[in-house]
C-alpha cells in the first residue's frame, strides 16, 4: 500500500478488541515493568485529523476504569516502514486538543498532588484540559504539543499501530519508533 492508499484505508472509526496490555515506564518492587491495561477508540478524519479516546485500567478485563484520555490532532505521513509491506511511518500530533477525566477518587487524589498547579481541583468525572499545559504525570511542558513517532499498517480490515517498546520507553523520538505491530483495532 502507497501513503496515499494508507491514509484512505485508515479513514473511519477504530476501536480495541478488548482490553489491551502494555509495558508501562513504571517498575514494580522486584524490578519488572508494571502492566498497563487500556482501549482505544480512533476516529482518522479528512486531512489527516485524528481524534483519540484512550481509557485506562486497574485491571485486565477492563472491570476498574482510571482515567480517559482524549486526544485530537494531525498525522503525519513519513513513508514506508519495514515490518511489513505497506506499513507506513506516521507521526500523531496532539496540535488540538488533549484532556483527562479521572474516573476513580485515587486518581483524582493523584492528580492534586502531582498535577495541581494550573489546574481546578481533580474530581472523579470531570474533564480538564491539559492542552499546552504542564502535566507531569505524562511528562508534558508547557507550551509543546505531545507527540509521538509511530506506524500504521491497514491489513483485513484491521489497523494495527506500533508495540510499545518492551522497556516502556515511549514514542518520543525517531531513534524510539516502534519496530513491531501491536494488538490491532477493528472498525466500529
Amino acid at each position: 500500500m502507497t501513503i496515499e492508499q494508507s491514509r484512505q484505508a485508515v479513514l473511519g472509526d477504530w476501536v480495541s478488541i478488548s482490553p489491551e496490555v502494555r509495558p508501562s515506564a513504571q517498575k514494580n518492587a522486584d524490578g519488572t515493568l508494571k502492566p498497563f491495561y487500556l482501549t482505544r477508540a480512533f476516529k482518522a478524519l479528512p486531512q489527516d485529523r485524528f481524534e483519540l479516546v484512550v481509557v485506562n485500567f486497574a485491571d485486565p478485563f477492563g472491570n476498574v476504569a482510571l482515567a480517559r484520555m482524549d486526544i485530537k490532532g494531525h498525522m503525519i505521513w513519513r513513508g514506508d516502514h519495514p515490518i511489513a509491506t505497506g506499513a507506513q511511518k506516521v507521526d500523531f500530533v496532539a496540535d488540538e486538543g488533549y484532556a483527562v477525566t479521572p474516573l476513580v477518587q485515587g486518581f483524582a487524589d493523584y492528580l492534586n498532588k502531582v498535577a495541581a498547579t494550573g489546574y481546578a481541583n481533580w474530581v472523579v468525572g470531570q474533564t480538564q484540559s491539559i492542552f499546552g499545559m504542564e502535566f507531569p504525570p505524562f511528562g508534558l511542558k508547557a507550551g509543546e504539543n505531545f507527540m509521538e513517532y509511530d506506524l500504521v499498517y491497514v491489513t483485513r480490515d484491521m489497523l494495527f499501530w506500533g508495540a510499545r517498546n518492551v522497556d516502556g520507553r515511549g514514542f518520543d523520538s525517531e531513534s524510539n519508533r516502534p519496530t513491531n505491530l501491536q494488538i490491532p483495532l477493528v472498525r466500529k
